[in-house]
């Protein structure tokens, strides 16, 4: 077992899943002001440090994804946000990548950039005590993308990026995320979802990465979130292990599912039956920043200083989180 192999099976096992806490400034402003919190530093620290300290963070969270701002903060308990999180026995990782920018040629489609200096800001990340990263490609689903250039450009970069990342002894979290945006049906998510995963996968192994030391963030495989046809939770299940059956290889030791805009409970759902019917060696559990986050946000921007009420309802969520991880989660469990 690779050092590798190692920390990526920390971080996904026993039902544990990933707190994706990495959301740029940009974002983290419009969720703060959804909520009429101001976005300053102190308040997304203050937010995020309330997360760090919950009881659910030893039992349920294995990772922790942080933005540049945050991994280079100190708590108000007085210790670095690395140094709060490990103590948690969590492991610290990183979102590395600069953001999706338009795709010279076919402008209404990304590709993720971040490479240029990447190799010397991964070895400051490691120092301030990271051991794994993130990087994003994303994907829009319409009769004419993701065109293949879109599919190669981004496969392409998430491979550079991987090899950099293993060099630097982290583990890459390779996050090809198909949008559920737009009229699409289920067939055509699960078509184009496994073009992009298939790439990714041929672009990885040409760049000699080693997948033992590797953690797959897809999206799940669902109807576009204007589409007519509604599909059943069994069907999202039956449909996503079908994809990754015949897109991942056997060495990937685990995938950690993105939330991608389903409702909390439709993410805890929606994982749970993925593990019920899981018939395949790869852990299946979760890399949520919404579906995790948007209850105790919402509560906490009441009254930041009930720091206890707040961590309630995050450790509520990871519990569910954990339980759907394992397939062990139901209904009625939300409501005790």
């Amino acid at each position: 077992m690779s050092e590798l192999n190692k920390i990526a099976l920390k971080i996904l096992s026993n039902g544990k899943g990933i707190l994706a806490a990495d959301e740029s400034n940009g974002t983290m402003t419009k969720r703060l002001e959804s909520v009429n919190v101001q976005s300053s530093p102190e308040n997304r620290l203050i937010f995020r440090e309330t997360l760090f300290a919950a009881d659910s963070m030893k039992d349920c969270i294995g990772g922790v994804i942080l933005f540049d701002e945050t991994i280079n903060q100190t708590s108000n308990y007085g210790k670095t946000i690395p140094a709060m999180i490990s103590e948690t026995e969590a492991v610290t990782g990183i979102k590395v990548d600069t953001g999706a920018k338009d795709l010279a040629n076919s402008l209404e489609e990304k590709v993720t950039e971040g490479l240029d200096g990447l190799r010397e800001r991964l070895k400051r990340y490691y120092e301030l005590g990271a051991r794994f990263t993130k990087w994003r490609g994303v994907y829009s689903i319409s009769d004419k993308y993701p065109s293949k250039l879109a599919i190669n450009s981004n496969a392409h970069a998430l491979a550079r990026y991987s090899a950099l990342v293993q060099e630097c002894g982290m583990v890459p979290i390779v996050e090809p995320e198909v949008l559920m945006d737009g009229e699409h049906s289920v067939e055509d998510c699960l078509t184009k979802t496994s073009d992009v995963i298939q790439k990714c996968f041929e672009e990885l192994i040409v760049h000699k990465i080693d997948l033992t030391g590797i953690i797959l963030k897809p999206n799940m495989i669902l109807a576009g979130n204007k589409s007519k046809n509604k599909i059943s939770n069994e069907e999202v299940s039956s449909k996503t292990l079908e994809c990754l059956k015949k897109s991942v290889p056997n060495e990937v030791p685990g995938i950690a599912f993105l939330s991608g805009g389903q409702s909390e409970i439709e993410a805890t759902e929606n994982l749970n039956l993925i593990n019920k019917n899981n018939n395949t060696n790869f852990i299946m559990t979760y890399s949520y920043g919404r579906a995790l986050q948007q209850s105790a946000l919402k509560f906490w921007s009441k009254d930041i200083k009930d720091i206890k009420g707040t961590q309630n309802i995050f450790n509520h969520r990871a519990k569910m989180n954990t339980l759907a991880a394992q397939g062990k989660w139901s209904s009625e469990l939300e409501n005790k």
